[in-house]
């Protein structure tokens, strides 16, 4: 497999910065921090004072923040397509053109519709806002194009695969701040309501100092595509996206991120070891690509509290999406659901939140991303979206290897999953043998380099 350093030099800082977590309300409320924006940067231009958006990515997420976007207060107009498929860009026109045809909210003539790997750059370029939602291996190319050129950006989770996908993001995301380009990384649980309201009462002292938790994303699994006849290897393996490393990153990362992003949240640090196990057990078939169906990773911080995460993907087991954490002096639980309580060690109700009314998460992601376009102040998630990108990545690690694995080890891989240059005449970077059989990692042999 391709190893190659990038940008390694100018990241030596990002590694330090582990204990630099950002403590105070800014964060809580979603990263909103109060700056002007440069004339060059504003969503205006002349003779048209609506914000141009472009997607890239036109998958069902793609189309969704595409909705959201055009659901804000804001004149937002979407005047810009990409993705690799050309039926899935057609068909993602064709949903948000239902809804929003007559709004004059869309301005997307064909020639304003783009395929291929190359298409991201035609589409950022015609636009002001970026929506970011290919499969994640292709995030980091996409948003440091996005930031180069100015733009500001919405992009999906996890914002890369491996670790020079993320030591690319932070490069990035550091030139963001500078020049105070907005960020939205779509880690919703730091727009929505309950985990607002619980990670306020943790701050302040409500359970005490975080010891320990708990974080799952237990499911039935995804979807499968069948392989069509006449597919190429590399139309295959994006069309299933999803069981390749290269450019999914398994589901510890795609999904089972969130759960993890919530511990770095709460105890407001990242984790100094990971060590764990994981396997394919159930979900183990030439269709499933070269992903674990289960991974469990003991998470350890430098204050010495441990987080147990868990994930699975096996049908008819039990289903569980949610984090319980350990105060010294109480226990916090959340759900993806409205659903916020702490209680004490004696059974009492420190705090019970009951918000069956609370605005959805996804749509205030692009709410406040646009106002804050519009008032000119500043969104930045891009750096821990990348550092939460890097904690599942090391968990990952940790699971195919059987070894400990270190923050600095995690960041400093030297391992590049995603080719600099892809077509459709390419060769993908995982191809299976003359069973048709992916190569799945094994711990004990896996090597983390």
């Amino acid at each position: 497999m391709k190893k190659t350093m990038d940008n390694r030099s100018s990241l030596n800082d990002a590694g330090q910065s582990r204990r630099r977590f950002v403590k105070n309300s800014a964060l809580v409320s979603g990263g909103l921090v109060a700056s002007q924006l440069p004339v060059a940067a504003a969503a205006n231009v002349a003779g048209d004072d609506s914000i141009k958006i472009a997607v890239v990515g036109c998958g069902g997420r793609g189309t969704g923040a595409v909705r959201q976007a055009l659901s804000t207060n804001a004149n937002v107009k979407l005047v810009a397509m990409a993705d690799a498929f050309q039926n899935r860009l057609d068909e993602s026109f064709k949903n948000i053109s239902e809804k929003f045809g007559n709004s004059g909210k869309i301005d997307v003539p064909k020639e304003h519709q783009f395929v291929g790997f190359d298409a991201y750059k035609q589409a950022i370029d015609l636009a002001d806002v970026v929506l970011l939602a290919t499969p994640p291996g292709f995030r980091p190319q996409h948003f440091g194009y996005a930031v180069k050129n100015n733009k500001h950006v919405f992009m999906e989770k996890p914002v890369a695969t491996d670790a020079p996908g993320v030591r690319r993001v932070l490069k990035y995301a550091k030139i963001a701040k500078e020049r105070k380009l907005n960020v939205v990384v779509g880690l919703q649980r730091h727009y929505q309501t309950n985990y607002r309201k619980v990670i306020e009462k943790i701050r302040s002292g409500a359970i005490g100092d975080i010891i320990s938790g708990q974080v799952y994303w237990n499911s039935g699994g995804v979807w499968v595509r069948a392989r069509e006849e006449g597919e190429t290897e590399m139309q295959y393996q994006m069309k299933n996206w999803y069981y390749f490393n290269w450019l999914c990153g398994d589901h510890i990362l795609e999904q089972h991120i969130h759960n993890i992003d919530v511990a770095n949240w709460f105890i407001g640090d990242y984790p100094a070891t990971a060590q764990g196990m994981g396997g394919r057990e159930v979900r183990k078939g030439k269709d499933h690509g070269q992903i674990f169906d289960h991974h469990f990773v003991e998470f350890t911080y430098p204050t010495g509290a441990v987080i147990s995460s868990q994930c699975r993907h096996q049908p008819g087991t039990l289903s569980r999406v949610d984090e319980v954490f350990q105060g010294t002096k109480g226990t916090s639980f959340t759900s993806s659901g409205n659903k916020g309580i702490l209680k004490d060690y004696n059974g009492g109700t420190i705090y019970s939140h009951r918000g069956a009314e609370d605005p959805n998460p996804y749509q205030v992601e692009h709410d406040e991303l646009f106002a804050a376009i519009k008032a000119g102040n500043v969104i930045n998630n891009a750096e821990y979206g990348a550092k939460s990108t890097l904690t599942a990545i090391m968990g990952r690690m940790a699971t195919y290897s059987g070894q400990v694995i270190t923050w600095q080890q995690a960041l400093n891989s030297e391992t590049q999953l995603v080719p600099e240059e892809l077509s459709w005449d390419s060769e993908p970077p995982v191809k299976p043998d003359e069973d048709g059989n992916y190569p799945v990692p094994v711990p004990g042999q896996f090597k983390i380099y």
